[in-house]
């Protein structure tokens, strides 16, 4: 019979390289970490760079930054959406709501199956059904506010989102919000279909990054209708404070409404000049700006 395993002691090496070390090496600090010469660069990206090093190994700070960012991403990816919370704010800033969910029963089978996500149940179909019914109008635009791989975008950004949009949308018919659980980006087309939308806007959770657990990306699309291709959409990404603001994304999202609504389409065929507007200066006059 094998003996178990025996826990195994940590000698202390002592380090025979210390005196050999390049004397141009960088400075250390009291705490033994050596900065890095490019720290100066670290306030102008949130990316990872220049965190110095202790020995072989990361800061201890850095390191439990990262631990960190990556506990964030995980949870944005498996944490459900509460859709109480959610439809009670909505209502509460004057939106009427829906709520639906795709034919991915669970968290896990929605991971596992992406082409569930991209289909409504039976439940939720029936309920569309039957609110059409009642609609007495054609609305121009539907909403979709879904969780998609990040159920925190949705509950932090939507509705903020969503005022700023609302804001300028004088003479629209604006549909319903509807909120959906367990969601990819096709299903906006399901439900704009069945509500008879002429173009549905798709606020859903982006794939987490290990500094953005929560950003919200926008898709557009005119005409929805089950099939539609990616090519035929219009996408306004990493909508959050630390990313695209709320006014600069209503800005581009209305631009693209109000263009998409001239041209009857979206995708590749219309491009977003919106940039051009935002950066010009306020008494240009709009001839300039053709």
């Amino acid at each position: 019979m094998e003996e178990p395993h025996k826990p195994v002691a940590c000698v202390p090496v002592p380090d025979t390289d210390a005196e050999a070390a390049d004397a141009d090496a960088p400075p250390t600090s009291s705490a033994g970490v050596n900065a890095n010469s490019w720290d100066v660069l670290r306030r102008f990206t949130r990316a990872r760079i220049a965190l110095g090093r202790a020995g072989n190994s990361l800061p201890t700070t850095p390191l439990l930054e990262f631990n960190l960012a990556h506990a964030q991403a995980r949870d944005a990816v498996h944490q459900p959406l509460d859709p109480g919370p959610l439809h009670e704010a909505l209502r509460e800033a004057g939106f009427q709501t829906l709520d639906v969910e795709s034919a991915a029963p669970d968290r896990a089978h929605y991971l596992r199956r992406p082409d569930l996500g991209r289909t409504l149940s039976d439940e939720s179909v029936a309920h569309l059904a039957d609110y059409a019914g009642t609609m007495n109008s054609t609305p121009d635009v539907v909403y979709v506010v879904a969780d998609g791989l990040s159920a925190f975008a949705a509950a932090r950004h939507a509705l903020p989102l969503l005022r700023a949009v609302h804001a300028r949308l004088e003479g629209w018919n604006v549909g319903p919000v509807v909120v959906a659980r367990q969601a990819r980006v096709a299903l906006g087309d399901d439900i704009g279909e069945r509500l008879r939308a002429r173009m549905v806007v798709m606020l859903i959770g982006e794939r987490p990054g290990l500094s953005s657990p929560d950003s919200l990306g926008l898709y557009l699309t005119y005409g929805p209708r089950v099939g539609r291709s990616d090519a035929e959409r219009n996408c306004i990404s990493n909508v959050r404070p630390e990313g695209l603001g709320y006014e600069q994304a209503a800005f581009k999202l209305h631009y693209l409404m109000t263009h998409a609504r001239q041209l009857s389409l979206t995708g590749v065929g219309l491009k977003d000049d919106s940039d051009r507007l935002l950066m010009a200066p306020p008494d240009t006059p709009d001839c300039a700006l053709q």
